[in-house]
């Protein structure tokens, strides 16, 4: 088959970028949510705020996690002509389903709605050997382990927290909270667009690599990312982020668990540490996934009724659903493709 157009790869990526706008808004809620509820800044400041924080972390931790997106589909082992339309009905998996997930207000993850919608695609196109499954295995190890460890994190660092304040007047350890949780819900914001970002980055280098922008002897296994690439993902999602996600507000801030400012530190917190650890690893962690968890190991030092375990079974059904029904919309959206293609 033929190579895809220019124009077909620039709208790609266009898409590719309304994604990453996509993951901004319907993850704008895991920067925001706790600052919302516990009232220390107005809706309209929190997503400001969120999103400045979303694009600076393009100038932190590197791009590891862009480069473990990049090999999930094996490039050296599909045709290059056909990388561009495996993106796009991965692309079509993942908008799909993170649509789908906004409109019930469920916080479910766009990282892994993305890695569902690779591997769907890439096994349309070239089967099961296409995919890297030791990559794919680690996401799906970690999609267990991260909750566990932003539960973990969240109940330990709010009982830390409890024990050192237990003799603090309330009203004045309020007010010192309010003011710590801009740094917590800043170290948050930070590590969601260091992690996150990425992720579109990962997708938009192979891309390039169809077209030949690396050049005739470029290492599939071993693509830089361009600085322009950073810039623009960071900037797409921290776009995302100023809209807003007020329906998964809701859920993330109020229906998990009620929290004060200094639970809103402890669960910021928490999570802004797990989700840098696995960015420095390269690991793509759901940074819904770490906050939605670290809110309820921090709700759990209330005693665990406090803890709205309803409302937590519908999100974890949600998050277990969200690969394998991304790979089926992928999967499907290859295969109409291909039609068209003549692949």
């Amino acid at each position: 088959m033929l190579p895809a157009p220019l124009i077909i790869v620039i709208a790609i990526i266009v898409i590719a970028l309304f994604f990453d706008f996509t993951n901004g808004f319907h993850d704008s809620a895991n920067s925001i949510s706790t600052v919302v509820s516990t009232k220390v800044l107005s809706p309209r400041n929190a997503v400001v705020f969120a999103a400045f924080f979303n694009f600076i972390a393009a100038f932190g931790f590197g791009v590891a996690v862009a480069s473990t997106i990049s090999k999930i589909v094996e490039l050296n082992y599909v045709q290059t002509e056909v990388i561009p339309y495996i993106v796009l009905g991965a692309l079509i998996g993942a908008i799909s389903w993170n649509l789908i997930t906004w409109f019930f207000g469920l916080p479910t993850s766009s990282s892994h709605a993305l890695i569902g919608g690779l591997t769907g695609a890439g096994i349309s196109a070239a089967g099961f050997a296409a995919i890297k499954w030791s990559t794919v295995g680690q996401v799906a190890l970690f999609m267990i382990l991260s909750p566990l460890i932003g539960l973990a994190c969240g109940f330990l660092f709010m009982a830390a927290v409890l024990n050192l304040t237990r003799k603090a007047n309330k009203p004045t350890a309020e007010s010192y909270f309010k003011r710590l949780q801009l740094f917590s819900a800043a170290a948050y914001s930070f590590s969601h667009g260091t992690n996150d970002a990425q992720k579109t980055m990962g997708i938009i280098v192979p891309l390039l690599f169809s077209i030949g922008y690396f050049g005739a002897a470029a290492d599939p296994n071993h693509l830089p990312v361009p600085i322009w690439v950073i810039l623009i993902a960071h900037a797409a999602i921290a776009l995302g982020t100023l809209s807003g996600g007020w329906r998964v507000v809701e859920t993330m801030g109020y229906k998990i668990t009620r929290l004060r400012p200094v639970q809103g530190f402890a669960a910021e917190t928490a999570g802004a540490a797990t989700i840098i650890g696995a960015s420095f690893a390269g690991i793509p962690v759901s940074t819904t996934h770490v906050i939605c968890s670290s809110i309820m190991g921090v709700g759990t030092t209330m005693g665990a009724s406090t803890v709205k375990w309803g409302v937590a079974r519908t999100i974890i059904w949600a998050w277990v659903l969200t690969i394998p029904i991304s790979a089926l919309i992928g999967f499907v959206s290859f295969a109409v493709i291909r039609v068209f293609i003549g692949y």
